[in-house]
């Protein structure tokens, strides 16, 4: 759903670990070029196609998704780069 915004090259959700719900969706998203939406529009975004429950909580911006040997994306790799952080 994201990856159909003007503004995202790709990008892949995935499922990280939370305290309260056991898990939250997150996105790791890498942007076109040019492009600077801000993490609340994406969700918004992403708001008005799907469930509630499917809404990405937390979106991270990044450089490129790691890919496998393969070309797959890792999604291993993914959920430790949107992972929320106690800092």
């Amino acid at each position: 759903m994201l990856a159909r915004h003007p503004a995202v090259a790709q990008a892949c959700v995935v499922g990280v670990a939370d305290a309260e719900w056991g898990l939250r969706v997150a996105a790791a998203v890498v942007l076109a070029p040019g492009a600077t939406p801000t993490e609340a529009e994406l969700i918004t975004f992403a708001r008005q196609s799907l469930a509630g429950y499917k809404v990405p909580r937390i979106v991270r911006f990044v450089e490129a998704l790691p890919l496998t040997a393969s070309g797959k994306v890792l999604r291993r790799a993914v959920v430790e780069l949107v992972q929320p952080r106690d800092d």
